[in-house]
């Protein structure tokens, strides 16, 4: 070994065992590490709106197809046969009641009336001869000059002849009515339909069509069906829980046309069906609106539009709700701001995009708003305030 070589030697020697040194305080340390004495890393919470759950009051509104009638929709037939000779009035045309609407042909209604009253007249005379009689025996018997047997048979005369008397007059009476019978007048005033029969038709009391229908309009019905959950919600809502509407707080309801305008007068139930449809399962109810304007006809079709008031719900954002496999969950807070995943049952939709939730939540309960697609079971959250858009009255 040269001289310079052992010089060299010690500083390699030193070399070696620092770098030994420090590979046995990284190896020391790493099991240090591994020993459980990590230091503890904060966990991250993510911000989002958070509702409060509460129970309030909402106003409900169901729609209805609802066909509209007139208040009198009367039928215009004939009560005696004959040729129609003269119509009054056109379609469309209003009227009032009592006036001529058409003429039939009266000419042998008339002769029938000249027969009973000539009829008449012969039964007048039959009686005033046997009263004559009458008159004529009476002192006879009472002188003792003609036996009372005469004048009771005579009696029975005048008896006869009175009778018939009144029944000629019923006859004339009959035909007097039947000749009226040719000129129909209106029953109810309102608007003429459509008419079914023209001049020179032959019309008798059996045809299957009317002549027109005449309808009053000055008030109408609207006639719609509800299936029998709506009937006993509207029940609800009543005074009187009986299967009729109460009169003194009737169900107020609105109409909208099938243009889209609102009609400006507003509704009442009035009455309801006595019984449910067992095919359909409906229940057919009447509204009755002013038509002072004569704005609805009968025929006309419409969406009646009932408003209901219910206490005491708990109202949530629909965007806070998800779907999976045909149930409705919500993103719940525990206490400690974690996350979990809640069934719910809802019971209708509410105005303002707000459901009614009928089970699965209560009043004080936390639920996620928006970021449902973030967040997993046991994810925590820092609750930020969520702004209604609109407020609920709390009960």
């Amino acid at each position: 070994m040269t001289k310079r070589m052992r010089k060299k030697l010690p500083k390699f020697i030193a070399a070696t065992v620092g770098i030994t040194i420090l590979v046995l305080l990284f190896t020391t340390g790493s099991c240090t590490f591994s020993s459980g004495n990590t230091p503890k890393v904060s966990e991250n919470e993510i911000a989002l709106s958070v509702f409060e759950v509460d129970t309030g009051t909402v106003e409900l509104q169901n729609n209805f197809l609802g066909t509209v009638e007139g208040k009198f929709n009367v039928e215009i037939r004939p009560q005696v046969s004959g040729e129609l000779l003269e119509a009054y009035v056109d379609e469309g045309d209003y009227v009032e009641k009592g006036q001529k609407l058409f003429k039939i042909d009266p000419l042998s209604y008339q002769e029938d009336l000249n027969r009973a009253v000539a009829n008449q007249n012969v039964e007048r005379a039959n009686l005033n001869n046997a009263q004559t009689e009458v008159d004529r025996l009476r002192p006879l018997v009472e002188n003792e000059v003609m036996a009372p047997v005469r004048l009771e048979k005579e009696k029975s005369n005048y008896q006869v002849a009175e009778a018939n008397l009144k029944q000629a007059s019923a006859e004339v009476a009959n035909a007097r009515i039947k000749l009226g019978y040719t000129t129909i007048k209106a029953p109810v005033s309102g608007y003429i339909g459509r008419i079914e029969k023209r001049i020179g038709n032959l019309v008798n009391p059996g045809d299957k069509e009317a002549i027109t229908v005449l309808t009053d309009v000055q008030e109408v019905y609207v006639y719609f069906s509800i299936n029998e959950s709506q009937f006993f919600d509207i029940l609800k809502n009543q005074s009187k829980q009986k299967d009729s509407v109460s009169k003194e707080k009737p169900q107020e309801v609105s109409l909208i046309l099938p243009d889209g305008s609102v009609y400006p007068e507003k509704g009442f139930i009035d009455a309801t069906s006595g019984q449910v449809n067992k095919n359909t399962g409906t229940v057919v109810m009447r509204a009755n609106f002013p038509n002072e304007d004569n704005i609805l006809r009968s025929g006309n079709t419409g969406s009646l539009v009932m408003h209901n008031v219910e206490h005491g719900k708990i109202l949530i954002p629909q965007k806070a709700t998800f779907e999976l496999q045909t149930e409705t969950f919500v993103q719940k807070l525990t206490d400690d701001n974690r996350v979990i995943r809640q069934i719910i049952q809802i019971e209708s939709s509410a105005p303002d995009n707000q459901y009614i939730v009928a089970s699965g939540l209560k009043k004080g309960d936390r639920i996620l708003v928006e970021g449902l697609d973030k967040v997993a079971d046991s994810t925590k959250i820092k609750p930020l305030p969520y702004h209604r858009e609109q407020v609920i009255t709390p009960n």
